[in-house]
C-alpha cells in the first residue's frame, strides 16, 4: 500500500481518480519535466529519472485503477474460481499467487500473519479464495510460462 500512496503523491492525484484524470495529469507532468526541454546535461538527467518515475506511477495507477479491474473482473473471477495456485510468495509486503492457467496476480496490503495463515492452510485455494481474493487490493502481474 506504501507504493500506491507514494505514486499518488508523485502525480498528485486522489484515490477516486479517473482514468481520464489520471491521463491528463501524466501528459502535464510529463511535458513539465522532459528531458528535451532542458537545457544542461545535468538537468536532462534528472528530467529524465523524474520521467521515469512518473511513467512508473502512471503504469501503476491505471493498473489499479477500479475502471482497470472492472473490465478485467470477469477473466479474474474465472481465473480465482477455476484455476488452482501453482505457486505463492510474499515480497515486500506484496503477495504473488501464480495459477496454473499462467496468470499471476499482484495483492496489496496482505499482512504477514495472513500470508503465514496462507502457508500453514491445509488448501492455501480455499484459504485464497476465502480471506484474499475479496478483500484486497489486487492487480495482474506479467503470466508466466508453466512449465509441462
Amino acid at each position: 500500500m506504501k507504493k500506491i500512496v507514494e505514486y499518488r503523491k508523485l502525480l498528485n492525484v486522489t484515490k477516486a481518480a479517473t482514468l481520464k484524470e489520471l491521463k491528463t495529469i501524466y501528459r502535464n507532468s510529463m511535458k513539465e519535466c522532459h528531458p528535451d526541454t532542458c537545457t544542461t546535461d545535468e538537468e536532462a538527467r534528472a528530467a529524465e529519472e523524474q520521467s521515469k518515475a512518473i511513467i512508473e506511477a502512471y503504469h501503476f495507477l491505471i493498473s489499479v485503477a477500479p475502471e482497470t479491474l472492472d473490465k478485467t473482473k470477469a477473466e479474474y473471477t474465472k481465473t480465482t474460481t477455476t484455476s488452482g495456485i501453482l505457486d505463492f510468495y510474499m515480497d515486500n509486503h506484496v503477495l504473488y499467487i501464480n495459477f496454473v492457467e499462467g496468470s499471476c496476480y499482484e495483492y496489496f496490503g496482505v499482512p504477514k500473519n495472513t500470508y503465514i495463515k496462507m502457508i500453514n492452510a491445509e488448501s492455501p485455494a480455499r484459504f485464497a479464495r476465502r480471506h484474499i481474493y475479496g478483500t484486497y487490493l489486487y492487480r495482474s502481474a506479467v503470466k508466466i510460462v508453466a512449465e509441462v
